[in-house]
């Protein structure tokens, strides 16, 4: 049985414990990919879709419904959680450290595939905080230049112009790997 939404919120609003869980399950990892491309850290990304869903619950007697689609409120939540976190003095621990490649591939397209991929997402680590996350809310999870605007409380006009700015830093910051890019995707 499919339900949408705004029926599983207006049962939260009941305290429905099921319809809470459902909206969890449905929306849980696309709000963690969301974090993590933009945060680079497992721990962080998961504490903050966390966050997210536990403001979920608590907020759900204030929901309004047809105010706005819940997905955009869970993103807008997650990416202000995520610029907090990336504006706080931070601690290096051990689970900051990247685990070692999987030895056990041996084949060389798939390891050199995995190095661009690396290469784009170390790429979009670096840019700008703002420029990172319209970049992720764009082509990671295919929202509109309205939708996003929305989601970072800004303008579509400023939404675009941080995509244009993140396409160029990141075409900046992989013009040395451009032909190893284009080895894997092609021309």
């Amino acid at each position: 049985m499919s339900t949408d939404d705004d029926d599983l919120l207006e049962r939260m609003r009941a305290d429905d414990v099921e319809a809470y869980r459902s909206l969890v399950e449905r929306h849980m990892d696309r709000a963690f990919g969301v974090a993590m491309r933009v945060l680079k850290n497992t721990s962080d990304a998961e504490d903050v879709t966390q966050d997210a869903f536990v403001k979920a619950w608590l907020n759900r007697h204030k929901w309004e419904p047809g105010r706005a689609k819940f997905s955009t409120w869970l993103y807008r939540v997650v990416v202000n959680r995520c610029i907090d976190l990336r504006r706080a003095p931070r601690q290096e621990w051990i689970d900051d450290v990247p685990e070692p490649m999987d030895e056990g591939e041996d084949s060389v397209s798939s390891i050199h595939r995995r190095q661009v991929y690396g290469r784009l997402e170390d790429a979009l680590g670096r840019l700008p905080t703002q420029q990172r996350v319209a970049v992720v809310l764009s082509y990671y999870e295919d929202l509109s230049n309205a939708e996003i605007a929305e989601v970072m409380n800004s303008s579509v006009s400023a939404v675009e112009s941080l995509l244009k700015r993140g396409r160029k830093g990141l075409r900046d910051i992989l013009r040395p790997s451009e032909q190893d890019v284009k080895i894997v995707f092609g021309d």
